[in-house]
């Protein structure tokens, strides 16, 4: 069983593999809603415990209590607080709670950026680990200065589960806190914070048998002993896993809240041009390093149908019908701007970046899906032409995964604007993927590429052909005018 925990959802998704094929079925689903306490985000933790404890008993009641392994995988940089006698300290903060905002800068006056960088390799974002911790630092919070150890969010699901902590390499990576090299703590970092790293744990590799579920949750649950597995825990690690590639000349984009969009290398590639297009180097199976961007995603068509909702509820898939009729090109946004990150009404947000830019608002809700999707799919083709500059590598093709996947209408502008072919699925790859290192975990899949063959044989995948116009042409190069597509996320922050 996996579970995938989301910035909006979590699910339980149960795998039977039998003959070299994989089936994957969908026990439990459940909201993952951010809890404002005293004006701070925090994820309510206890909650998503309860529904993944709920979803292990659906599963020995209705389907079977005889299953071979139990896997968490969730978003990545957000962490909680243990006490010496392990108790959690307080609910983990959440990425887009906004008082950790400004740590990144302060942070930068005790240790250069370009020294943070070449010891992690991680792409500046003003919420990761680093700089969050020294959030907590300059606030002086109590928590921090209580706490024994600290565990990522799908560590601490699993020590919930087993009593047992541990750190897992590929969530670990997203911190900004891990030399890429040598998969060890940066000791620099951890001065300039003031802290221990004895506050961490050290990683432990992706597939690996933790112990068996404690005896209480096997009794209140009805399974028994079964083993948890420390699956590819960061979301995005589990998701590529999944990706369905017989050879290496793509690109992936895990297309969700977030588009993570990269290539999969053997060795972090650190230097000062993938400073200055701001790459990350991330761990991902069996030792390779996930080189990719993080992009603001479908977050931006998820914020506006929250605030249309005052109005008329739309279905994401009403809302791509409605875009497919909208006219092409009437406006454009840079996605990653930083008024989107967490804005209370973001077609205001949509409308203010702009009224800043010179173009004229939009009004109907087909009008803000065109063309945050048409920006979307532009962000793309930047990000393509950059992992050519600087790793070389040619890239034939763009395989789209996750549930971004099923959204037709951005594949194909996908394909239309990096005029590339783009092969879509599966939908499900991070629970996927989490499965398919749990039985790489339990001997039952040996390599990489047998993944990659399970996938092409248990799920469908559509293609998108490219059809590139002369207005693909003229709206990218308005695209790279806008003010902040070429600037780095430090640059962004120093403004």
């Amino acid at each position: 069983m996996a579970f995938d925990l989301g910035a909006e959802s979590g699910r339980a998704v149960l795998g039977r593999f039998q003959e070299g094929r994989l089936a994957i079925e969908e026990l439990h689903r459940f909201p993952n809603e951010i809890l404002t306490l005293n004006g701070r985000l925090h994820w309510n933790i206890h909650k998503l415990f309860s529904e993944i404890k709920k979803a292990l008993s659906i599963c020995a009641s209705d389907v079977t209590p005889d299953i071979d392994g139990v896997a968490v995988d969730t978003w990545g940089v957000d962490f909680g607080l243990l006490a010496k006698d392990g108790t959690l300290l307080g609910l983990p903060y959440s990425y887009r709670d906004l008082k950790s905002l400004g740590a990144m800068e302060e942070f930068f006056k005790k240790v250069k950026p370009e020294r943070v960088y070449e010891m992690t390799g991680i792409q500046f974002l003003p919420f990761n680990s680093l700089f969050q911790l020294f959030g907590l630092v300059r606030d002086r919070s109590p928590l921090l200065a209580a706490a024994d150890r600290l565990l990522f969010m799908p560590d601490l699901f699993h020590y919930f589960l087993t009593g047992l902590g541990r750190t897992e390499y590929t969530i670990a990576s997203t911190s900004q806190l891990l030399d890429p090299r040598t998969r060890t703590w940066n000791k620099v970092l951890f001065k300039a914070l003031g802290l221990s790293p004895s506050i961490m744990l050290d990683p432990t590799p992706p597939g690996t048998v933790l112990g068996p579920l404690l005896a209480p949750i096997a009794a209140e649950t009805g399974l028994g002993r079964i083993p948890v597995i420390a699956t590819a825990t960061h979301d995005t690690a589990s998701a590529i896993a999944a990706v369905p590639a017989e050879d290496s000349d793509y690109a992936y984009i895990s297309s969700g809240t977030w588009s993570c969009m990269g290539i999969e290398i053997p060795e972090p590639v650190i230097s000062g041009t993938t400073l200055a297009h701001n790459f990350t180097n991330e761990g991902g199976v069996e030792g390779t390093i996930r080189f990719l961007k993080n992009v603001m995603g479908l977050w931006l068509i998820q914020g506006c149908r929250r605030s249309w909702a005052k109005r008329r509820n739309y279905s994401y898939e009403e809302l791509a019908q409605m875009a497919e009729t909208a006219p092409a090109f009437k406006a454009l946004i840079d996605p990653d701007a930083p008024g989107f990150l967490n804005p209370p009404d973001m077609p205001d947000a949509v409308n203010a970046f702009l009224a800043r830019t010179g173009q004229t608002p939009l009004e109907s809700p087909a009008e803000f899906v065109r063309t945050i999707l048409e920006s979307l799919a532009l962000k793309y083709r930047f990000i393509v032409e950059e992992i050519r500059e600087v790793v070389g590598r040619p890239i034939e093709r763009i395989h789209i995964i996750g549930g971004g996947s099923k959204n037709e209408l951005l594949n194909q502008l996908t394909a239309d604007a990096t005029g590339l072919t783009v092969v879509a699925g599966p939908a499900e790859a991070t629970s996927t993927g989490n499965i398919l290192v749990q039985l790489r975990a339990l001997g039952l899949i040996r390599t990489r590429s047998e993944m990659s063959a399970v996938v092409r044989a248990s799920f469908p995948l559509k293609t998108f052909r490219p059809r590139p116009s002369a207005a693909w042409e003229e709206s990218y190069r308005k695209f790279l005018g806008l003010p902040g597509v070429r600037r780095t996320d430090i640059e962004r922050g120093r403004r």
